[in-house]
């Protein structure tokens, strides 16, 4: 299972494109998965011939772990897993019988052969109480699947826990553990729905459940008067339609004002790393885009080397792709700063979640017309927008976020038809 975003730690096969027998060429496609980022095809490592599947349709299962065995045409040794851990290279035997008589070793030591479960399996085994040494897995080895699990849990033929003692641990080796969302009974009424959670709708809950749980959030909003900015906007949409092909929106200028904002305020570029903070040098804006029921997070790569009009193509580009399902992993891979353009549904406030492992969120509300005391004591109909902002405040506190949102403030309070170039 390939890496597929920087916060991504496992994936669900969704459909097999080929099956044992199937001769594949290098980088052809072997599978569709799913995540919370993005749908995407895993390429094949090697050429060869499909020998086996490993890993079942809507199997959830961790980054790195193999997926199928291919054999290539110089593979006299047996076949090929193809697992980016691999990277092609074959392993020495020796080191693998090393690797055996090490962990025949370490289990004489103990005495224990410790079962090895994945994340998902252990989530809902401790949700369901379900004892997992009564499971028999259908998984390679006898692996216990999530799949395994959810048919238990159909069943309603659960094998529950019988010592209140023993508990039930992940490998060493497995990605990091998230605690389990319990289940709560809830009345039911006639008439009432139950809509089935889908695999990216859960991945999605437990990641905005990781950054609520990990990431102290601070807020801070800020109102700027776009005036301005609307009625230049306004004058040259339809002539920049015609001759571009696709719109020129707001909020492409809400987000070159932030890329040129984080060149001056590198700290709201930055990640927590545990024992540092890493400032990131590339500015790639990750943008939130709605599909259904789906929320995407595609990243607009060096957004301080794009004009405007660049900004707005790749903005299209990229939302075009989220709705018709063909984002890449590389379109959602390496975001540095969110922005997110609420103000699309009509919201004046709000207050984003954080994307771990990112630093900050700007949301940008929705332009509203209302009246405004001015400087010199009038008052006047202007376009006001608000900018909230979240921030990981182990990182970045009001200061340098208070200069920061100024800094963007003044830069779309500046934008008119005499100083702001489109191209």
């Amino acid at each position: 299972m390939p890496q597929l975003g920087e916060s991504v730690t496992e994936g669900t096969i969704s459909k097999w494109l080929v099956k044992p027998g199937d001769t594949v060429q290098k980088y052809d496609p072997l599978a569709e998965v799913i995540t919370d980022k993005v749908n995407a095809e895993v390429p094949s490592s090697f050429t060869g011939t499909i020998q086996e599947i490993i890993v079942m349709e809507d199997e959830t299962i961790e980054v790195g772990e193999a997926i199928c065995t291919i054999e290539t045409a110089d593979s006299g040794d047996g076949p090929q897993t193809d697992s980016p851990a691999s990277n092609g290279k074959r392993k020495d035997p020796s080191e693998n019988q090393n690797q055996i008589t090490e962990q025949q070793s370490q289990q004489t030591e103990t005495g224990i052969k410790k079962a090895r479960y994945s994340p998902a399996v252990v989530r809902l085994a401790q949700e369901h109480q379900i004892d997992l040494e009564q499971v028999e897995g259908s998984g390679r080895e006898g692996r216990i699947t999530r799949k395994d699990l959810l048919r238990l849990i159909d069943s309603g033929h659960l094998p529950k826990k019988t010592d209140a003692g023993r508990e039930i641990k992940l490998d060493p080796s497995d990605a990091v553990f998230k605690p389990p969302i319990p289940s709560i009974p809830l009345p039911s009424s006639p008439g009432d729905i139950d809509i089935p959670i889908t695999n990216i709708r859960k991945t999605i809950a437990a990641n905005m459940v990781h950054s609520k749980h990990e990431i102290p959030h601070a807020w801070m909003m800020m109102e700027v008067d776009v005036t301005n900015l609307v009625q230049f906007r306004d004058s040259i949409k339809q002539e920049f339609k015609q001759k571009e092909g696709f719109n020129l929106t707001y909020f492409a200028f809400f987000v070159k004002a932030v890329a040129m904002a984080l060149k001056e305020y590198p700290m709201m570029n930055s990640m927590w790393a545990g024992d540092k903070i890493v400032q990131k040098k590339e500015i790639n804006l990750s943008i939130a885009v709605a599909s259904k029921d789906v929320l995407y997070v595609p990243v607009i790569r060096h957004a301080d080397e794009l004009s405007i009009k660049g900004i707005a193509k790749k903005v299209s580009e990229l939302a075009h792709k989220a709705r018709s399902g063909k984002l890449t992993a590389e379109d959602v891979r390496g975001g540095t700063f969110t922005v997110n353009n609420t103000g699309s549904f009509g919201s004046v406030q709000s207050m984003g979640i954080i994307n771990h492992p990112q630093a900050a969120i700007l949301q940008v509300e929705s332009i509203v017309k209302r009246p405004v005391v001015l400087s010199n004591g009038g008052i006047a109909a202007r376009d006001m927008v608000n900018l909230c902002l979240s921030l990981d405040h182990r990182i970045l506190d009001g200061l340098v976020c208070g200069h920061f949102l100024n800094r963007v403030k003044e830069i779309l309070e500046s934008v008119s038809k005499d100083h702001t170039s489109i191209y």
